[in-house]
């Protein structure tokens, strides 16, 4: 028993269809960037994030385009009952951000766990009224 979950295809979006392609057009950044922020977030109801705007999430990855690449595909057994996933890391990612706190910086994991368990919908942030 084992699972696959294929977190690689947003960094292999980025690379062969935005950056490296060479038979055909390749996509646009800012509309790869978009569908895989905005528009993912709206169509699961995560209506609070995918954006950077004031009182969104600030969850972020800072990525070096030219430096992004996948590695090879490895087998780990951390799964209960020890059954195995596949996993697949990447260079080029020089921070990720969670609720504006660094979690993971040039693939190495910090200290900071800012995250919480999301259950259904999540509303916009009203927009904030001037006094």
């Amino acid at each position: 028993m084992g699972a696959i979950c294929d977190v690689s295809l947003p960094t292999f979006m980025l690379t062969h269809w935005c950056r490296d392609r060479t038979r055909g057009p390749r996509f646009g950044l800012p509309e790869t960037v978009r569908s895989q922020t905005k528009d993912t977030a709206e169509a699961v109801g995560l209506y609070d994030r995918g954006v950077i705007a004031p009182g969104y999430l600030a969850d972020l990855n800072v990525i070096d385009f030219d430096r992004l690449k996948l590695k090879v595909p490895y087998m780990v057994y951390d799964l209960p009952t020890g059954a195995r996933r596949l996993m697949q890391d990447a260079d080029g990612y020089v921070a990720t951000l969670k609720s504006g706190r660094v979690i993971y910086r040039e693939g190495h994991a910090t200290s900071a766990l800012p995250g919480r368990l999301v259950r259904g919908r999540q509303p916009a942030p009203q927009p904030r009224t001037q006094k």
